[in-house]
């Protein structure tokens, strides 16, 4: 089994490494994209995209390099944050989950590349983005950061409402626009010779 990464597949996790990073702000850009103060970032959309495009391997380790630039000091996580002191964040699990994501998103779409799986890969990584963080977050709170007052596990859920439909929404996209690739563009490309011989 290959373990080594060649240049080409640098290239191309680099590129979603620089798109996780536009994601995450992409408030900063076009401001209106805040609702009730709830900045509508696009990591999740980027993180199902590189796993069902890169592949479970390649998208997972794009992922896992956008956390450690983040915790190297690079201001690319949201709000333009960054440092090794985001891992005691209550958000940190998000940042955690999109290498999941990636992985499980990519592992599903292996199996089969029909329209389906692309649907079902990318909502049931949106839907492992959304346990792993939250519950993150809710025992976070609990246990070293300073919880609001009344916090409980259900309020953890409450507050993910506002960004859920969006979520939805971009992940069933990010299925189908990775399908029309794969029709396309990908089954022809380099990434998917490279991963037939991974």
């Amino acid at each position: 089994m290959k373990k080594n990464l060649n240049a080409f597949e640098l290239t191309i996790a680099g590129m979603f490494v620089a798109m996780m990073c536009i994601g995450a702000n992409i408030t900063s850009i076009v401001p209106f994209m805040v609702v009730g103060g709830v900045p509508i970032t696009l990591q999740t959309f980027f993180a199902i995209l590189a796993g069902a495009i890169l592949g479970s391997r390649l998208g997972a380790i794009s992922m896992l390099v956008y956390a450690f630039i983040g915790l190297a000091g690079a201001p690319v996580f949201a709000r333009f944050g960054g440092g090794i002191g985001h891992i005691i964040s209550p958000t940190f699990g998000f940042i955690v989950s999109f290498i999941f994501t990636a992985y499980i998103t990519g592992k599903i779409i292996e199996r089969n590349r029909s329209v389906p799986f692309y649907l079902t890969a990318a909502l049931v990584g949106m839907t492992v983005n959304y346990l792993f963080g939250t519950n993150w977050m809710y025992f976070a709170y609990k246990l070293w950061a300073a919880a609001p007052d009344g916090f409980t596990y259900q309020m953890a859920w409450l507050w993910m409402i506002p960004p859920l439909p969006k979520d939805i929404v971009l992940a069933i996209c990010a299925g189908l626009m990775a399908y029309q690739l794969e029709g396309r563009v990908l089954s022809r490309s380099q990434i998917r010779k490279l991963q037939r011989t991974n």
